[in-house]
Formats: structure tokens, C-alpha cells, sequence
């Protein structure tokens, strides 16, 4: 494995007969039809809000599998935009396209999206901490006295934000997202939310990965509200380790941390153009990707 490691990175698509619909911080999306889009997970990287001039090998195929499992292990809760992702089922149009597709891409239903990201925190980290240690409250929820920081909260907590085209998310709260969104819509998201999260929240503890925080995206197809993007991945979630877990203090990761702490090391300024990363670095967050997949799943990725 560890050899193959350096193969190389896919860090932009080029697939000149598709349309690109939307080219996001690691997907990029072709429309296929009015109803049928092609999702394509490259290997970029991105902290800080900005994409790295690096790539992380084998991030995207990572990615694509990891949701491609939840989504179907959730699939008894909520529908998900999934038709296919088996490469020898696709168009004619997109078979010469196979060897760059299979494993880091799926063909989905088109979804009208909801403008909110469904964001649910069962641990107290990151920017949640912070307006903890402020305000003695999360996007507007009133907590107990005395939490610790990565300390679990007494329920999981729901947290939903905008969705930024560039930039950060926003939090908002619940009454928020009811005013964009309707009452009974909110309250259905918020509820298929903390369902999701606790179902696979219970799973990860079992492969030793505690899944701290995580969010979601949903929309609207034929089948009704349907769970869509990707699903408790690395880029979408904090993973930490069962076994190192102590609160009181941050936790290691299963995400970006090698790459956060690379970049914090050498003072970047947070300002583009974004740096490249050594090869060290990458090599040991792909790693770090790759175990959170075999963990998850109990299957390692054939790279």
C-alpha cells in the first residue's frame, strides 16, 4: 500500500462531452439529463476554506465509498439520490470515461436542495466549544454548566447553517430555519437529523470511531425528502478514535488534522494562493482516510 500511496491525484475532471453543472471544493457534478446527475469525488483537499494546490491520494474514491456504505445503511430511515454506482451499469456515453469514474463517482437523481445544512453535534468541539466557553450556549441552545471541552452533550444537539457558496456556513437557528424553510418541513428534517445521527453514531462506536459531529444535506426528489452530497465522511464529519478518546481536552482525528497542523505550523496566512502540502504530509492523511474507511466499513480499499 504504502508504495501506491504516490500514485497520482485527480484534482479536476475533464470530461469535455459533459455538462458541468457545479464544480464544489472536491466534487464536481455533470448533468446527465433533467433528472439524472453524475457525481465525480476528486482528490482535492481543502482547509480553511480554500482548496490546496496538493491532492490527497485515493481521498475521493475514499469518500465515495464511505457515503455509498452509510447510504445504504440508512436507507430503512431515509430515501437517498442514489441510482447507481456500479461504472459497467452507466451510459454508453460515459463507458470511456470508466477507469476514472470507477469508485470515486455515482450517478444520482436530481434533488431540489434544501438551503440548509442539517448539522447535529453529539460533543462539544471546534466552534461549539468556543461559544460554550462564551456564552454558556450552542447557535442559541442553553447547556449545563460545567461541560468539558469533547465532553458528549446530554442529547445530541441540532445545529442547522446556511449553505455558503464560498466562504464559511453561517449557524442559525431553529426558528431560522423555519422561517426559510416552514415549520413542518424544519421540524421533519431536524427529526430524520437526530434519527440518522444516532443510528450511526451507535455503529461507528461499535468499529471504534466516535462520529462527534457531523451534517447533512437533503432535498426533494419523487421519493420524497431524500438524504443526498455525501454521508458521514471524513470531510463532512469529526471522526475520533474510541480508544484515544479523553475529554477535557481536543481529540486526535480521523479528518484533516495532519493537513490543519502542517499549515498552522508554517504560518499560512489563510489567504490564497492556498500552499502545497510535502508529500509527508499527504501521504499521512490519506492514510489517515483510509483507515477511517477500513474502521467504518471493515473492508480496506483496494489501492
Amino acid at each position: 500500500m504504502t508504495n501506491k500511496l504516490l500514485d497520482p491525484v485527480i484534482l479536476k475532471t475533464d470530461f469535455p462531452d459533459l455538462q458541468l453543472l457545479a464544480s464544489g471544493k472536491v466534487r464536481d457534478v455533470y448533468q446527465l439529463d433533467n433528472e439524472r446527475l453524475l457525481f465525480v469525488a476528486t482528490d482535492r483537499i481543502s482547509a480553511f476554506d480554500y482548496v490546496l494546490a496538493t491532492g490527497i491520494p485515493h481521498k475521493g474514491r475514499v469518500l465515495s465509498q464511505i457515503s455509498l456504505f452509510w447510504f445504504d445503511f440508512l436507507s430503512d430511515v431515509v430515501p437517498n439520490h442514489v441510482i447507481t454506482a456500479d461504472v459497467d451499469r452507466y451510459p454508453e456515453a460515459l463507458q470511456k470515461y470508466a477507469d476514472q469514474l470507477r469508485g470515486r463517482s455515482m450517478i444520482v437523481h436530481r434533488a431540489e436542495m434544501f438551503p440548509v445544512e442539517c448539522v447535529v453535534r453529539g460533543y462539544i468541539s471546534g466552534s461549539a466549544w468556543k461559544e460554550y466557553q462564551a456564552t454558556r450556549k450552542v447557535c442559541g441552545i442553553a447547556l449545563p454548566e460545567g461541560l468539558r471541552e469533547s465532553e458528549a452533550f446530554p442529547e445530541p444537539i441540532f445545529t442547522p447553517s446556511t449553505k455558503a457558496v464560498t466562504g464559511h456556513d453561517e449557524n442559525i437557528s431553529f426558528a431560522r430555519m423555519c422561517e426559510i424553510l416552514g415549520a413542518e418541513t424544519s421540524s421533519t428534517l431536524r427529526e430524520l437529523t437526530l434519527r440518522i445521527y444516532k443510528k450511526a453514531a451507535a455503529y461507528a462506536r461499535q468499529r471504534g470511531i466516535i462520529i462527534a459531529d457531523t451534517k447533512f444535506e437533503f432535498g426533494r426528489t419523487p421519493k420524497g425528502i431524500t438524504l443526498a452530497d455525501e454521508v458521514l465522511t471524513p470531510d463532512s464529519s469529526r471522526f475520533w478514535p474510541a480508544d484515544k478518546y479523553s475529554p477535557g481536552r481536543g481529540q486526535e482525528s480521523f479528518d484533516k488534522q495532519y493537513v490543519r497542523d502542517y499549515l498552522e505550523e508554517i504560518r499560512w496566512n489563510k489567504q490564497p494562493p492556498a500552499p502545497a502540502l510535502p508529500e509527508e504530509v499527504a501521504r499521512r492523511t490519506s492514510e489517515k482516510y483510509l483507515e477511517a474507511y477500513f474502521q467504518i466499513t471493515g473492508r480496506r480499499l483496494d489501492v
